[in-house]
């Protein structure tokens, strides 16, 4: 199936990196047709970030709080939500985007916050779990964001965050993976998880695909902030 031009046309524009007025303003047009456009993408990334995290959850997760950033129309709360999670918050930078969120009704709390440009909107070391799925990328939010994450996150608490592998994407990537690694090094998480994926959504150019699969890869890291507290003993 051919990936309509629409679809690759509003996909480009939300990636150029345009100004972040520009762009917001973009995500707002999108915001009635984004799951369509996904869906058609095939974009797997909220289910494969909502299943890692889940996974490697050590408790019962309806009564654990979770903040989902760059929440968009709540693709990763319906996954979320799927999984047992239930005390759900999001923010994003887009009001047409949470217009959309708060229809679900899965959210207890949204807020208004643009990434990089403001702190996030919550206390320290207020959330059991915090995911950043679909938005760290080359032209949207900044990898600098990542200690304000870690911020908001208990000690013990999880990150989930994901980005993608085309090659438009990698000197981003490459920059993200190097502030992974260092706030490893520096005793501030340890690293669970970082799964590759081939077929992660469409391409939207051949020059995007994957070794002409008419895929684009991406990864799914998952992270647990220190100290970790030890396991219990039965």
């Amino acid at each position: 199936m051919v990936l309509p031009a629409a679809v690759r046309d509003r996909v480009a524009a939300v990636h150029r990196g345009s100004a972040l007025p520009e762009r917001l303003r973009l995500y707002d047009g999108w915001a009635a047709r984004y799951e369509q456009d996904v869906a058609a993408l095939e974009y797997r990334a909220p289910h494969l970030a909502a299943a890692s995290l889940a996974f490697s959850f050590p408790a019962p997760p309806a009564g654990a709080r979770l903040l989902d950033v760059a929440c968009g129309t709540g693709l990763v709360a319906r996954e979320l939500h799927r999984r047992g999670f239930r005390c759900l918050h999001g923010v994003d930078g887009s009001a047409g985007m949470l217009e959309r969120a708060r229809s679900t009704g899965l959210y207890q709390e949204l807020r208004l916050c643009v990434l990089g440009r403001e702190p996030l909107p919550a206390p320290a070391e207020h959330y059991d779990a915090v995911t950043l799925v679909g938005a760290l990328g080359e032209g949207q939010v900044p990898s600098t964001v990542l200690p304000e994450l870690l911020r908001v996150t208990k000690p013990g608490g999880f990150l989930c965050l994901t980005t993608r592998s085309n090659p438009s994407n990698l000197r981003y990537k490459a920059g993200l993976e190097a502030e992974l690694e260092q706030l490893e090094r520096s005793g501030a998480w340890q690293k669970l998880l970082a799964q590759e994926v081939e077929y992660w959504e469409r391409a939207t150019t051949e020059e995007e695909s994957t070794q002409g699969t008419g895929y684009i890869s991406g990864v799914v890291y998952l992270y647990q902030k220190c100290p970790v507290p030890p396991l219990e003993e039965d």
